[in-house]
């Protein structure tokens, strides 16, 4: 018979499908109902997937959890939905109102240029934003709730947000910046 999934793992599942739960839902309630107050109050839920997620993982470290993947992947998670969430609701924003409210067509970003260079840019600003946040999640938990041995193996998975951070500025931004128009 084979272990369970690890909980905190299918909790960061759940948070993900309730997000665009949440989005999807709010948007509908904009632009299909036609419900604008109620599509702000469920759209303004949304960061209370984040803390759902947070409490998790901090009960289970309470509880002397044995730190895994799921454990140093929930605070990055948790970074990239704050930084990126807004940018994310705002694509599906305009997709709804282009799709039931006869708004603008969704405008693409161009292909290279000083335009793409930009959103390049901001894309990188947007991910050092989660990769601080993820750093201060897993320092807030390893101070808090974790033991010794716990912390350590929280910490240990930061390293890999310096290896994701100089791919994401080589094959991004640089990449745009040094790219002929």
């Amino acid at each position: 018979m084979s272990e369970l999934p690890d909980p905190i793992l299918l909790t960061i599942a759940a948070c993900e499908i309730g997000f665009w739960v949440f989005v999807l839902g709010g948007l509908a309630l904009r632009y299909v109902a036609r419900m604008p107050r109620p599509s702000m109050i469920v759209l303004a839920c949304v960061p209370l997937i984040d803390v759902v997620l947070l409490v998790a993982v901090g009960i289970d470290l309470a509880q002397g959890g044995e730190v895994e993947f799921a454990h140093r992947l929930a605070p990055i998670y948790l970074g990239c939905t704050i930084m990126f969430s807004r940018r994310l609701i705002a694509w599906a924003d305009v997709r709804f109102a282009h799709r039931f409210a006869d708004g603008p067509a969704p405008r693409k970003v161009a292909a290279s240029g000083p335009e793409r260079r930009r959103y390049e840019w901001a894309d990188f600003g947007r991910w050092l934003g989660a990769v601080g946040i993820a750093v201060a999640i897993t320092g807030l938990l390893g101070v808090t709730v974790a033991g010794p041995e716990q912390r350590e193996a929280m910490f240990s998975g930061l390293g890999v947000l310096g290896t994701i951070t100089v791919i994401w500025l080589l094959t991004g931004p640089v990449w745009y910046s040094f790219s002929r128009d």
